[in-house]
């Protein structure tokens, strides 16, 4: 008898031919109990989106759903676990999960929200930021840094402005 899958912390915010999808490694705490993308206020993702030029606004965790109208997707490497990287058990990442999601939906482009999550996803050391020299299938694959409040030593908007040029262009 087959037990039933744990539910996902998040829901995946996926359809076919997206712009754009984010990838991190799991929902944190307060992602976890709000049920809300990046809802720690210390997060910088919210405010990095309207910043670099992505969203037209500043928007709230709660608002995540609404991305779609804008072509964005969001997804988590750890779908059934929450928490710091650090806190997460080994096999807390479905890099096959994610590979074939990507392979489903094809976005045009893809973004790491971290150099952690890159590394599990890509199975190598990520050395810069921006775009990477994989694809997956049709998807131009980005690393950003991470907007946690708990890496902001490595903060740079930077690649952020230089993914939202590349959303424009796919986009347009």
């Amino acid at each position: 008898m087959k037990l039933p899958a744990e539910p996902h912390i998040l829901p995946d915010l996926l359809r076919p031919d997206l712009a754009l999808v984010f990838c991190g490694t799991a929902a944190g705490e307060r992602s976890a109990r709000e049920g809300a993308y990046y809802a720690h206020p210390g997060n910088l993702f919210w405010r990095a989106l309207h910043e670099a030029g992505i969203t037209p606004r500043r928007f709230v965790p709660a608002d995540f759903p609404t991305l779609l109208e804008l072509g964005i997707g969001l997804t988590d490497l750890a779908k059934r676990h929450s928490g710091n990287d650090a806190d997460l058990p080994r096999d807390a990442f479905d890099v096959p999960g994610l590979l074939d999601k990507i392979e489903r939906c094809r976005p045009r482009l893809l973004a790491f929200t971290s150099k952690t999550a890159a590394r599990a996803a890509l199975g190598r050391a990520i050395t810069g930021y921006g775009l990477q020299p994989e694809r997956l299938g049709v998807t131009e694959v980005h690393a950003l840094p991470s907007p946690s409040g708990q890496a902001r030593r490595h903060w740079d908007i930077g690649p952020w402005r230089q993914l939202a040029i590349r959303y424009r262009e796919v986009r347009a």
